[in-house]
């Protein structure tokens, strides 16, 4: 995971200096198609369809996966109580000098104010992490208050869902493989149910598609 990680910070760098960047997750064994990201999305402003995740989370928001903090940042700015969640030194660097409060680590592990945030935040694909999304929500749920809700972005409807191992490859480079999820729209309700949680909402905008979930 070192290197990855070592790479995913090259592309962050180069992105957030303005740099083009010819990036995709790739399937080692080639069976599936390269998933070309914009890493460029991430590092600049909010982006169309931001705005409507963020009008959601009227209470203390754990940003998972945070990134360089766009989000975070930005509940941060208004005077939200939030807190971003990563892994990468550098995207962690990147988000406090927005501004963003940014916890360095896994999700898996101890994260402060555990059982009390209102919001929980999974944007950007990031219910892959760990390739395991029904364990992931699980610990979403764990992190969440009783009365709290998951907001999670998803692939289009009709896409289809898959887990499995990835590379990031950056240009000529690729990196090691690591553990990923995709979850389309229409697959959410079948996932939510093994997780123990319900789809309270979903919507789309600016082409996206996102879902409110809570405990039953």
């Amino acid at each position: 995971m070192t290197r990855a990680l070592a790479l995913y910070g090259a592309v962050l760098r180069r992105a957030a200096a303005g740099g083009a960047a010819d990036v995709a997750l790739v399937d080692p064994a080639a069976t599936r198609p390269p998933r070309r990201i914009e890493p460029a999305d991430w590092c600049g402003g909010l982006r169309p369809g931001d705005h409507s995740i963020l009008a959601r989370c009227r209470g203390a928001t754990l940003d998972v996966g945070c990134g360089p903090g766009r989000l975070t940042a930005a509940l941060a700015a208004v005077g939200r109580t939030a807190l971003g969640v990563d892994l990468s030194g550098e995207a962690v660097r990147q988000a406090r000098r927005r501004g963003a409060p940014v916890h360095h680590g896994c999700v898996f592990s101890p994260v402060r104010g555990e059982g009390s945030w209102r919001h929980v935040l999974l944007a950007d694909g990031n219910i892959g992490i760990g390739g395991d999304p029904y364990r992931l929500l699980r610990r979403c749920r764990e992190l969440v208050a009783p009365d709290g809700d998951l907001l999670v972005e998803l692939d289009p409807p009709g896409t289809g869902s898959w887990h499995g191992l990835v590379a990031l490859r950056h240009g000529e480079r690729t990196g090691p493989p690591f553990a990923w999820a995709v979850v389309a729209a229409d697959d959410l309700d079948a996932l939510a149910r093994e997780a123990g949680l319900r789809v309270l909402d979903r919507w789309a905008d600016a082409g996206r598609w996102f879902a409110r979930l809570s405990a039953p």
